[in-house]
């Protein structure tokens, strides 16, 4: 039901902001060359996420749901309040210079990060048995975060259509992953908070995760609005993405020794050999084992990739019981996954008799 609401009201959003684009005199064939352009770093950025989501992919229609919340719901309602909070500083003010500087830089960061960080937060209170850490965060941070740039970057390039060049080259190619980096904060703050055994975490995590966010985008939109924007992006911008990188690719290597631990207490109890732990905590041996199941027949092609994603989830799941949320449900989850395990391995191992 949450993944149909939230699809749905992304859609609905998605379509007004086409219907206002058009309106305010886009015209059709500048929207669709526009979403055209702005497609190209969606598909870059979601390219990059799937990379990081190689240990266990995150469920289809949940990041479906994130991506949709992100192109229409959050865009929508930043369009909203900040064009509102725009019109309110220039009403108290008198002067359009200060409502076009503070609705940059502090009106725009405030909106546009908890309409982002909501939709996270929403699948971490809703679907919180499939958020089981910083990198699930920043996954689904990520997926919001590049659906409202989707949009954002549609709005930028049909109202500055006189310069699409410099436009396209300054949001698409210098900076395409902005809006994942801001966000990202609320999502690796929320992953932290999934790792805890207080449920009630998330209510001090996430406004930190928040403010963070805010922070960073405050800086980046000042930086335009300071004409800094080439000083910040070189001495700001530039280590704080290449930080990103490095703290991403330290947290896959904490996800693969998480699963390595796990799934080697499981081998203590027999349910696993050694080898197939040693197969399951590397990415190579994995590939290698999908293409010797595919030799055999797409029946056990299916079971080895059944038996991967099952194994690891089962990882995750212990990971939950040892950070004490080993509830009913996570019971269950484990029970399940250890049949899923059996049967799967089942699937590939008949087809070497």
């Amino acid at each position: 039901m949450f993944e149909i609401v939230g699809s749905a009201l992304g859609l609905v959003g998605a379509l007004w902001l086409v219907s206002v684009v058009v309106a305010q005199g886009g015209g059709a064939g500048a929207t669709v060359l526009a979403g055209l352009l702005a497609f190209l770093p969606l598909l870059g950025v979601l390219a990059a996420v799937m990379w990081v989501d190689r240990w266990e992919p995150e469920p289809r229609w949940l990041l479906l749901t994130a991506l949709l919340w992100g192109t229409g719901v959050s865009t929508a309602v930043s369009l909203v309040l900040n064009e509102a909070f725009t019109f309110y500083v220039m009403g108290t003010t008198g002067s359009s210079m200060a409502a076009t500087v503070l609705g940059t830089v502090v009106g725009a960061p405030l909106v546009e990060e908890s309409a982002k960080g909501l939709g996270v937060l929403l699948i971490f209170l809703v679907r919180r048995r499939f958020f089981d850490g910083p990198v699930d965060g920043i996954v689904y941070a990520a997926v919001v975060a590049a659906g409202f740039a989707f949009t954002e970057n549609i709005l930028y390039f049909v109202r500055y259509s006189g310069v699409l060049g410099e436009v396209f080259v300054a949001r698409a190619v210098q900076s395409p992953f902005a809006h994942v980096t801001f966000t990202a904060v609320i999502g690796i703050a929320l992953g932290f908070a999934s790792r805890t055994a207080a449920r009630h975490s998330w209510l001090w995590l996430f406004p930190l995760g928040w403010l963070g966010a805010v922070m960073l985008h405050a800086v980046w939109n000042g930086s335009a609005a300071l004409a800094l924007y080439d000083v910040l992006y070189w001495l700001f911008q530039v280590p704080l993405f290449a930080a990103g990188i490095v703290l991403v690719v330290w947290l896959r290597n904490d996800e693969k020794a998480t699963i390595g631990h796990r799934l080697t207490e499981y081998a203590q109890a027999g349910w696993f050999a050694p080898y197939e732990v040693r197969m399951l905590t590397s990415l190579g041996s994995r590939r290698a084992a999908r293409r010797w199941a595919a030799t055999c027949g797409e029946a056990p092609a299916r079971a080895m990739r059944d038996f991967q994603r099952a194994a690891t989830s089962l990882a995750f799941t212990r990971q939950r019981a040892l950070s004490g949320r080993y509830d009913l449900g996570a019971r269950r989850d484990e029970q399940d996954l250890l049949g899923r395990v059996v049967r799967a391995r089942a699937g590939y191992a008949g087809a070497v008799r």
